[in-house]
Order: C-alpha cells, then structure tokens, then sequence
C-alpha cells in the first residue's frame, strides 16, 4: 500500500492506458477534464495519483504491475473486479471505487488534494489503520449528467445500463442494477456528431428507451433518426437479446442504419442450460431470430459461451448444433470460455470441460472463418500455443 509508506505527490493525476479498456479509458478522462481535473495517460506507474480500470481477467497481471512499483504513487482502482472484490484489490491499492465511477472518482481525488474529507467521499473501500472501511454507496448516476467521451479520445457513446434480466454469470445487473437507465436521444445526438461511425454501447442495444424486456419501438425510432454519421445499431460493442428481434425492429434498422449484420446474445443452445442461468429466453427465441435476419438480409452474428457450469455433453452437443445452422444459413458465431466473475452467482462455481468433438469442430469452422472468439481454458490456449512456438 503505497501512499502509508510515501509522502504522495497529489498534482498529478495519470490514468493506466491499456487498449483493452479504451472505452471506459474515454469516459474517465472526459469526467475528470469536465470536472476541472487535467489527466495524463501512462502505459506504466508514474508518480502522483494513478488510476486502473481493469476486469477479472486483468487482474493478476495488474496487481504484480502495482505491487513492484517503485513510484511514489497513490494507486485507485475501479471497474468490474475491483467493485466486487474490494478487499482482494486493496492488498495492493490504496483506494477501491466500488460501482459507478463518475461523480465518485472526481470527488475523490479533489478529497486527496485537499479539498475535501476522504471519509466523506461516498462509493470508495480503503484501508484505515485498523480495518478495512466502505462508505456508503451512492445512487445509480443520471447518464445524461456526464459525458461519454472528450473530442481527442472519442468512444462508442454508452446509450444505455442496468438490466431486469439476472443470468448468473454477468455482472451487469450486480454493478449497474436490474433497472435500464438510457441517455436521452437528444444527448446521444449531440456526442455522435464527433463520430463519421456512431456506435453504442449498451446491454441490449433494441432495449433502448425501454424497461429492458419490452421493446419501445418509438424510442428505438426517435434516437434513430436524430443521429448523425453512419449509424451502426446492435452490434459490437453492444449486441441484442434474441426476443427483442422483430420483424419491426428490423424494418427500423434497415432504413436508418449502415450495419448489415447484428449481434445476438444466445449463450446456448440448450434450453435446460438457457433455464439453469437465468437467461429469460429459449433455444426457439433464438431461432425464431435468426429466421427474421434472414428474411431481412440481416447476418446474425451469434454469440455461444462453453463450459458454464452445469452444462453436460449433449447440452454442448445443442449448442454446436445450433452453430452449425447459424452458419449453413448464412450467419457466423463467436464462441467463448466460460470465466467465474466475482459477484456473481456463479463466482465460485467451476467451469464444466468442453469434449473433445466440440473443439474440433469449432476449430474447423474457425479456420474456415466462420467462428471466433476462444472456447478453451487459458492454460489449454497457453499450451498449444507453446507447442506452435516449438515446432521446427
């Protein structure tokens, strides 16, 4: 814990670049210059305040980067790890953000440069002499209260969070809550005329305007047709829930949007797995989607995550048949590894292994081109991997 052992310099303030977080990288300097706090961007520790935003799978990597820092720093951590593991993070940081960061992080660091009393910052852990100290949390923000991103570091513009859908793997409804917040159509307007391509990010990007399990299709509209640039609307970074997939909402799509392809947020193809996560959907809303993308020469790009934790072989079996039609029609897969996140329900539960037939077969179709993404362990990725690096 650096800043106990190190009289801090406090006049600078220096986020930790890492192209993996630009988005969120964005939204931070934007509320930091807004609130008058002038920021530097580092790809290594610098003295004075320094801030990481950083995910699970980030985490140990970061955390060795930290602890054999020789700068006289003040370390701040936030982002999905971080907010549920506070304590873990605090064996290495001096201050957690827990949750959103956008009225918490400015207010910190002007507490820390004396003006203001840290123990009155709501939203943050630190350690104190004795224990370990949470404040109080702070109410879910207004979107429209703060910027997505500054003109020099422009992002995809976040038009919505929170999700009423609690799947036991994700993190969202944990950190944001099971309630949508949106950014108002006018505010969404104004940021993408810094975008030539405007994208989004959002949970469920057709979910705009919406309680998040019923489509408000004038909202969808509304937004539409007040952008600006050429507009790219449920797909990366945001994707779509495959009930939200109607024959309306792809009409809309077509006439104000660039994009030609969509993402769909399926998971599995198994309806027992589909019902164990909590995913509020069946294998049929998927395939009902995937018959209105094709009817509206929309490619459905469908994402699958392998080895959740009740998953068996023949509930692999459907889902690597589901894929196999996806792609006969025309569409294409990402496949993913299923990862424990903390805060979750599912944090503490152990992947299932992914068969044999099923790698194989993913691994065709991805140098065929029609899969992406990684469906292995990382060690098994690792080993393979070095075994490349030997080959003569």
């Amino acid at each position: 814990m650096h800043s106990l052992f190190h009289p801090n310099p406090v006049s600078s303030v220096t986020i930790r670049f890492d192209k993996k977080n630009m988005f969120s990288l964005a939204a931070i300097q934007a509320i930091l210059l807004s609130r008058g706090i002038e920021v530097n961007f580092s790809s290594s520790p610098r003295d004075g305040i320094m801030i990481y935003s950083l995910a699970t799978l980030q985490a140990t990597e970061v955390y060795r980067e930290v602890a054999n820092s020789r700068t006289r720093s003040i370390f701040i951590a936030g982002g999905p790890h971080p907010s549920a593991r506070a304590t873990e993070a605090l064996e290495h940081f001096d201050f957690v953000v827990i949750g959103e960061g956008e009225g918490t992080l400015p207010e910190l660091i002007l507490a820390l440069r004396g003006d203001g009393d840290v123990d009155e910052v709501r939203g943050i852990a630190f350690r104190s002499p004795d224990r370990i100290r949470k404040t109080d949390p702070r109410p879910h923000v207004n979107l429209d209260a703060y910027p997505p991103f500054i003109e020099n570091l422009r992002a995809p513009i976040e038009i919505s969070r929170g999700c009423p859908h609690n799947c036991k793997y994700c993190q969202t409804p944990r950190l944001f809550g099971t309630k949508m917040r949106h950014r108002s159509a006018a505010a969404i307007a104004f940021y993408s005329s810094y975008l030539s391509d405007v994208r989004f990010i959002s949970p469920n990007a057709f979910a705009y305007g919406s309680d998040g399990r019923h489509a408000a299709l004038d909202r969808v509209t509304e937004l539409l047709t007040s952008l600006r640039g050429r507009v790219y609307f449920g797909t990366f970074p945001s994707e779509v829930r495959p009930e939200f997939v109607t024959d309306e909402l792809l009409e809309i799509l077509t006439e104000h949007c660039a994009n030609t392809s969509i993402h769909i947020g399926a998971q599995s193809g198994s309806d027992a797995v589909l019902s164990e996560v909590h995913r509020g959907h069946s294998r049929r809303d998927v395939e009902a989607a995937l018959e209105i993308c094709r009817a509206h020469s929309v490619t459905p790009i469908v994402d699958f995550i392998f080895g959740l934790p009740t998953e068996g072989a023949a509930d692999q079996l459907d889902s690597l048949e589901l894929v196999d039609s996806i792609i006969a029609t025309g569409g294409r897969a990402r496949a993913h590894y299923f990862t424990p996140l903390p805060g979750t329900p599912y944090e503490d539960e152990k992947p299932s292994p992914v068969s044999s037939k099923v790698r194989k077969r993913l691994g065709k179709l991805a140098r065929d081109g029609k899969v992406s993404g990684r469906w292995e362990p990382p060690r098994l990725r690792h080993k393979k991997t070095n075994d490349l690096k030997q080959r003569p």
